[in-house]
């Protein structure tokens, strides 16, 4: 039976990878999109139809993650080979390295200005790096374990990053300053981003769940229930009204965030979902999984119902002015007491089931042949009550909690210190650049004239 005019369509499917796809992005004009894999290859693929697709070559390992640049005219990828590595997306493919980790890299993100490059890695350490210069500028230290994902804010002034730690930090880009933290004691978070007003951050949890936060009053708005495994990858929609997620158990879920519920099941993939972006516009919407297919899908759901929305919830939207770093207060980890909303949902097709130790995506990095078979492609709309569930939290000794913060703030002395060093190396490498540069102009005019 053909889908209703406002159901999403899948309009078609790319073959091109040899293994699982780990990363997708749309070019700022959504004619290009550009993915990576798991075969160490980045492709590029035109969205006309019978057009030419790129393959990029380079990374010796695992990439892990691609994003264009907001001009289109770069791509940044990251791999398990410790490099990032910056392209010009054209049939030529050139690349430069960056190397400053020191272990896999496991995301890139560029700000909205298209001025800086933010990277996270399994060093423990996040990285902002100069467009302009194409060089190093600062490391930000406080997780403690692999960190997985970090984004910049819409306005570039602060970066969200989250880790096997089980924490989500926020960061304040002018003083370097880890100025936030929320803390999970059930799983961590593969992916998280802002929504695109920079009011609230999403989060894709290990435990299943997807989860939505307001940084204005730390407060946990949203709490989704939706999904049979891991949540590997959200996207929001531009308006800001819904998301996607992409997760382990096969399947892509559209939430509306606006009511609160789960409006669609996608099923297309063969395995686990690993990546999902909407195109800057957010008419279409990219998947990606172990299956090695890129899958492109027509969005439709927003625009039947766009205006009656708008004017249901116009105060809803997005009036609020950007949040100020005042309003993100304490910097402590706190609990999230009384209700939240919770949308549930059981399904009686077969599918992907999920893995019965709890193994997350990390699995799927280090082994492909842990991928499982899934369901054919098909679209299901679902329509879910919302239920209500506290958020347990386990009570922490006054005293030991101090002594905690003490030892965090001695840490958070020794790795600005870090970040000092780092950045009086980058000035002293840059320095010694130029006086050789300068030699070798000295020497040259002595050549001539002699």
């Amino acid at each position: 039976m053909a889908s209703a005019p406002e159901d999403p369509v899948l309009e078609r499917y790319f073959k091109g990878h040899k293994a699982a796809v780990t990363s997708v992005s749309f070019s700022p004009n959504g004619k290009q999109l550009a993915t990576a894999s798991w075969d160490t290859f980045l492709m590029l693929w035109n969205l006309k139809p019978q057009a030419r697709a790129y393959r990029y070559v380079g990374h010796k390992d695992v990439v892990t993650s691609v994003q264009f640049a907001p001009q289109g005219n770069l791509l940044a990828s990251a791999s398990r080979d410790r490099t990032v590595r910056l392209w010009i997306p054209d049939k030529k493919g050139k690349s430069s390295e960056f190397k400053a980790h020191t272990a896999p890299v496991r995301s890139v993100d560029f700000s909205s200005d298209g001025q800086y490059l933010v990277t996270a890695s399994e060093d423990k350490s996040i990285k902002v790096w100069n467009m302009h210069r194409q060089r190093f500028l600062y490391s930000l230290y406080r997780h403690t374990h692999w960190v997985r994902c970090a984004k910049f804010s819409p306005d570039g002034r602060l970066i969200v990053s989250c880790s096997e730690d089980k924490t989500v930090k926020i960061w304040d880009t002018t003083n370097k300053q880890c100025i936030n933290n929320f803390s999970d004691s059930v799983g961590f978070a593969n992916f998280v981003d802002f929504n695109p007003n920079g009011t609230c951050i999403a989060s894709a949890g290990s435990d299943h769940t997807v989860k939505i936060w307001d940084i204005r009053v730390n407060k946990l708005l949203q709490h989704y229930q939706v999904h049979n495994c891991g949540v590997n990858c959200v996207s929001f929609h531009p308006s800001g009204n819904y998301l996607i997620t992409a997760s382990s158990d096969g399947t892509l879920k559209i939430l509306d965030l606006l009511e609160g519920r789960l409006i669609y099941t996608l099923q297309g993939h063969t395995g686990p979902v690993f990546t999902v972006s909407f195109s800057k516009g957010g008419e279409m919407f990219a998947s990606g999984g172990a299956d090695a297919q890129v899958l492109l899908w027509k969005t439709n759901f927003d625009e039947l119902h766009s205006k009656d929305l708008n004017k249901r919830n116009l105060k809803r939207l997005h009036f609020d002015s950007q949040p100020h770093l005042l309003d993100i207060y304490p910097r402590t980890p706190h609990p999230h007491e009384g209700k939240v909303e919770t949308v549930e949902t059981t399904d009686t097709i077969d599918r992907t089931q999920p893995d019965k130790n709890g193994e997350d995506i990390s699995a799927y990095f280090m082994n492909p042949s842990l991928v499982q078979p899934g369901s054919s492609p098909a679209v299901r709309k679902k329509t879910e009550d919302v239920s209500d569930l506290s958020d347990s939290q386990r009570s922490v000794p006054l005293a030991v909690t101090d002594a905690l913060e003490h030892i965090m703030e001695q840490l958070n002395v020794l790795t600005q210190t870090v970040s000092i060093l780092e950045q009086r190396l980058t000035l002293t490498e840059d320095k010694l650049k130029d006086c050789l540069e300068n030699q070798q102009k000295i020497f040259g005019a002595i050549h001539q004239k002699s």
